[in-house]
């Protein structure tokens, strides 16, 4: 049984979901390039990445030139819980993730882990991102296969070293268990709410630091979500 104050931190915590006060967007990073990279056959894969809310995530990985399809949803919890109003309650083990389908002959994995760590996410923080608080928000990457799962923990070795941030790297690499796409209204959020004031504030601006840094990956259109 949750206590009373687990179900009070619980709603306070409900408040926030992805509509946090808006303040400043969090400082773009230029984590350097991995130096494992990426060995993957031939063909479409996926991946799954947790970085705070996922309108964010989906909206800067929609921009991707070898990106064909980003699915916010959750991962990490039950088919039941699976929904916006329990996960924003903090009381599931889902994160807000985004489920990724990408060519490797256009843009490797450890290509996406760097555009993530770069501009996505602030891996230094704990259970949180921008505005939005709660282990639901928190910084996970998710490999779908052996692969990733070698590049991933090479790469957060790595940047590690770099002594990038002030503080140590709190990103956590995830078993894959199951992927549940979200509600219909938070596909190809950013580009359907345009002058949101969350979007505008917290959200648009990691799409033009992908654009400043990445410029050679960066696809100007945004990929709507075709299933």
């Amino acid at each position: 049984m949750k206590t009373l104050a687990a179900l009070l931190a619980a709603a306070a915590l409900a408040v926030t979901a992805c509509a946090g006060p808006a303040t400043a967007a969090e400082e773009a990073v230029n984590a350097p390039a991995a130096a494992r990279t990426a060995k993957e056959p031939k063909g479409l894969k996926t991946a799954i990445f947790a970085g705070g809310c996922f309108w964010g995530v989906e909206g800067v990985f929609s921009h991707v030139k070898g990106v064909k399809s980003a699915v916010s949803g959750y991962h990490g919890g039950t088919a039941k819980s699976a929904k916006y109003d329990v996960v924003s309650s903090g009381m599931t083990d889902h994160a807000e993730s985004v489920r990724i389908t990408y060519d490797p002959a256009v843009v490797r994995y450890d290509q996406l882990l760097r555009i993530f760590f770069s501009v996505v996410a602030d891996p230094t923080l704990k259970n949180r991102q921008g505005p939005d608080v709660g282990a639901h928000y928190r910084s996970a990457i998710v490999p779908t296969n052996g692969e990733q799962a070698a590049v991933a923990k090479a790469y957060i070795a790595q940047l590690g070293k770099a002594g990038l941030w002030k503080r140590p790297i709190a990103t956590q690499i995830e078993s894959y268990k199951a992927f549940y796409p979200a509600e219909a209204y938070h596909q190809d959020y950013m580009i359907n709410n345009p002058n949101s004031r969350y979007i505008v504030r917290w959200d648009a601006p990691k799409v033009a630091a992908l654009k400043t840094m990445f410029p050679a990956m960066y696809r100007s259109t945004f990929l709507r979500d075709a299933g």
